[in-house]
């Protein structure tokens, strides 16, 4: 079975991944391979739909996987009903990263590597609305919820290998 790391942009799911041991898949780094660019350049050339139903589609191909992973999940993973009826079935196994709103707009800012689409399009203000607006959707699906507000990757990795 999978364990499922949710959480909203900047939360750490990428970076606590890394300090997990096992087989770790991050989706964001698996769309940008099947998409052949980045997710900044396929939501401009395509639009945020398509890029929603891509992740869907690897979302469910990473699900029928049989043996032990970590799955990293973006952080618009939860928008589509078909994505939580998927996470519903991993119960007991979906870890939600959270954060404090100014902690993960400090981080996103400061991430020169990962160009977030929607970070990038909109105001400070319209951005956290999009992260209270997402925070129900993740605590519904979440089995273990970690504050990384105060902890390092190591501590986080530590607490979800021991769920």
């Amino acid at each position: 079975m999978a364990k499922i790391l949710l959480g909203f942009m900047g939360t750490g799911k990428t970076t606590v991944a890394k300090h997990l041991e096992g087989r770790v898949l991050d989706m964001d780094t698996l769309i940008e391979e099947k998409i052949g660019m980045s997710i900044a350049e396929y939501f401009e050339e395509q639009g945020e739909e398509a890029f929603r139903n891509i992740e869907s589609e690897i979302l469910e191909e990473l699900m029928k996987l049989k043996e032990d992973t970590i799955i990293s999940t973006g952080g618009g993973v939860v928008l589509s009903e078909k994505n939580r009826k998927l996470l519903r079935r991993n119960r007991h196994h979906n870890v939600l990263l959270t954060s404090s709103f100014d902690v993960a707009y400090r981080r996103i800012q400061a991430d020169d590597t990962a160009k977030r689409p929607l970070f990038l399009t909109k105001s400070k203000e319209e951005f956290e609305d999009l992260f209270y607006s997402r925070m129900a959707l993740y605590q519904d699906l979440a089995d273990l919820i970690i504050n990384t507000d105060h902890r390092t990757p190591e501590e986080i990795a530590r607490l979800i290998t021991c769920m």
